[in-house]
């Protein structure tokens, strides 16, 4: 059973937006869907190499109140961090949805 004391971080739900860039692509923007509490708890973190660009990607577990709409094009942000989301399920009988995301950090 999860504690509901333990949503202790304010994260922003923010869902994708495609506008047609008049040249056959989409331009991806995101906005706003939702604000609400969550429990952060790191799980892993790994070291690698992105594009040329030297960094690191810690995998996060996101556990937040159910009743909000997910896919896994949405993201989450807290701050000036952007999790990505790879996977969601229920828990909890329903009540929570956990998450498991991933922090790209330079």
């Amino acid at each position: 059973m999860i504690d509901p004391g333990r949503l202790k971080t304010r994260l922003i739900i923010e869902a994708p937006v495609e506008i047609d860039d008049g040249q056959g692509g989409v331009i991806r923007s995101f906005v706003t869907q939702a604000t609400l509490w969550a429990a952060l708890l790191p799980s892993a973190a790994r070291r690698d190499v992105e594009a040329d660009a030297d960094g690191a990607t810690v995998r996060v577990r996101i556990i937040l109140r159910r009743g909000v709409a997910l896919t896994l094009q949405h993201r989450l942000r807290d701050g000036a961090k952007t999790y990505r989301i790879v996977t969601f399920r229920e828990v909890d009988d329903g009540r929570f949805i956990e998450i498991e995301a991933e922090l790209r950090v330079a």
